[in-house]
C-alpha cells in the first residue's frame, strides 16, 4: 500500500514538473519573439535625422582596460555622425590603458577624444556609476551616450542611434548588443544568462510606461540630457551606489515619467564580455545577486529551480530509454523538446549555433554552481566583486536603495 502511494504521488509530480517546465519554456519562446518583434519595431523603414542634428557626447568608463580600449575607441573615432565628443573616465588603470588612450589621442580622429581621471572614490560610491557621472559633468552632448571598453561599434551608429531615438520618441534609448562567442565557456554560458534576463525583466513589460519592470543594456545606453539631469545622473543617492546602474537607471526614467526604449543593436554594436571560463564566473557573480528581481526568497527558489529545469529533463529522458521506462521517458522527452525549441529561436536570434543547444544542461550546472556560491558569499558577508573592488550590495528592485554600503579593496 505505501509503494503504491509512493508511486502515485512521484507520477504526479513527474507529469506536474513536466507540465510546468513545458509551459516555462513555451511562455519563453513568447517573451523572446515578442522582445524581438518590439526590439526591431520601426528598424526597416526609411529614417532621417532632424534637421538640427543633436550634439553627443559618448562616455566610456575604463579601468584595466588594455585589452579592449584601442578597439572600442578606434570604432567611435571612425563614426560618420558630424557632432560628437567621445570622452574616456580612467578609473585609476594600473595597467598600460592610458598609454593607448594617449596614442588614440594622437591618431586619425583623436581630437574628438577627451581622457580625463575618475580621481578618488568617494564613501558611499561604486567606481563605474562615479567614472560615468564625472564624465557626463564634462559633457557638452545633447545626448550622452555610455558604453563599455569592450563593445566594438560600426560606422554608422552614431547616426542610427539618433534616428531611432527621434523616431521611438525615446528618453532612454537602449541598444542590444550582437554578443561576441570567443570561447567554449561563452558558447555555452551566454544563452542561458539571457535566458535568466528574459524570464526576470519580460520585454513587453520593460516596454510599458505602465508597468516598473525597466531594464537597459550598459553596452549601449543613450539618454536625453535633460532626462540624465532630470532624473540626479549618476550622482543621485539612488544611482551612485549601484552596481547594476543601466537598469537602475532605466528605472529612474520610468519612475520620471520618460520613455524607455529597448532596440535589437545586433547590426551596430557588439560586444566581447568575458574570454574564460573564469571571467564569466566573476562577472555574472557581481549580476546574478543584485540584479535578480524577488528578494533572497526568490533567488533561493532559482537555485533550487534552475537545475529542475535545465538539467533534469535531459536526465529523465535518458533514464527512460536506457532503463525501458516509458513514462520517465516521454516526460523527459516533452521537457526536452521544450528546451530545445526554445533554444532554436533563441540562439537564431543571438546569431548561434543552435547545435549548442544541448549544452543547455551543462550550462544549468554551471550556473546553478554559480547561484549557490553567491548566495553562499552572502550569507558570510563577503559581498561581490567588481573591476578589483568589493561591494557589499542589498538585492532588490530596481530604484530600491543604494546597492553599495561598503566598498573595501582598491
Amino acid at each position: 500500500m505505501g509503494a503504491r502511494v509512493v508511486r502515485r504521488v512521484g507520477m504526479a509530480w513527474l507529469w506536474a514538473s513536466t507540465i510546468g517546465i513545458v509551459i516555462f519554456y513555451l511562455r519563453l519562446m513568447w517573451e523572446s519573439w515578442l522582445g524581438m518583434r518590439l526590439a526591431r519595431r520601426g528598424g526597416g523603414t526609411a529614417l532621417t535625422l532632424a534637421a538640427r542634428l543633436p550634439r553627443i557626447a559618448v562616455i566610456i568608463p575604463a579601468r584595466n582596460e588594455a585589452r579592449n580600449i584601442r578597439r572600442c575607441v578606434a570604432s567611435l573615432l571612425g563614426q560618420t555622425y558630424p557632432d560628437y565628443e567621445i570622452i574616456v573616465v580612467d578609473d585609476g588603470s594600473t595597467d598600460t590603458t592610458p598609454q593607448i588612450l594617449a596614442e588614440l589621442q594622437h591618431g586619425p580622429g583623436g581630437s574628438r577624444l577627451r581622457v580625463m581621471p575618475a580621481g578618488e572614490l568617494p564613501p558611499g560610491w561604486a567606481g563605474k556609476p562615479h567614472a560615468m557621472a564625472v564624465g557626463a559633468a564634462a559633457a557638452t552632448g545633447d545626448w550622452l551616450i555610455f558604453s563599455d571598453a569592450d563593445t566594438l561599434h560600426r560606422p554608422g551608429t552614431l547616426a542610427w542611434a539618433m534616428r531611432m531615438a527621434q523616431q521611438r520618441g525615446a528618453d532612454l534609448f537602449s541598444g542590444v548588443s550582437q554578443l561576441e562567442f570567443p570561447d567554449v565557456a561563452s558558447h555555452v554560458i551566454l544563452p542561458v544568462v539571457v535566458m535568466g534576463i528574459t524570464s526576470q525583466y519580460p520585454p513587453a513589460q520593460v516596454a510599458n510606461p505602465r508597468r516598473n519592470t525597466a531594464i537597459a543594456n550598459g553596452q549601449f545606453l543613450c539618454i536625453r540630457r535633460a532626462m540624465y539631469d532630470a532624473v540626479g545622473g549618476y550622482a543621485s543617492p539612488a544611482l551612485r551606489g549601484s552596481v547594476v546602474d543601466d537598469r537602475d537607471m532605466a528605472a529612474a526614467v520610468k519612475r520620471h515619467g520618460g520613455r524607455v526604449v529597448l532596440v535589437d543593436a545586433a547590426d551596430y554594436v557588439s560586444v566581447c564580455m568575458y574570454r574564460s571560463l573564469g571571467e564569466q564566473w566573476r562577472g555574472w557573480s557581481k549580476n546574478a545577486y543584485a540584479g535578480s528581481r524577488g528578494g533572497p526568497l526568490v533567488f533561493g527558489l532559482m537555485v533550487v529551480g534552475l537545475p529542475i529545469g535545465t538539467i533534469l529533463p535531459f536526465v529523465l529522458a535518458l533514464v527512460g530509454l536506457v532503463m525501458r521506462r516509458p513514462r520517465l521517458a516521454l516526460a523527459g522527452g516533452a521537457q526536452t523538446a521544450a528546451i530545445l525549441a526554445y533554444r532554436t529561436l533563441l540562439d537564431r536570434q543571438m546569431r548561434h549555433s543552435r547545435w549548442w543547444g544541448w549544452t543547455h544542461p551543462l550550462a544549468g550546472a554551471v550556473m546553478t554552481a554559480l547561484l549557490a556560491h553567491v548566495a553562499v558569499r552572502q550569507v558570510q558577508g563577503r559581498g561581490v566583486e567588481w573591476s578589483g573592488r568589493i561591494y557589499q550590495v542589498a538585492q532588490g528592485m530596481p530604484g530600491s536603495s543604494p546597492a553599495l554600503t561598503r566598498p573595501s579593496g582598491l
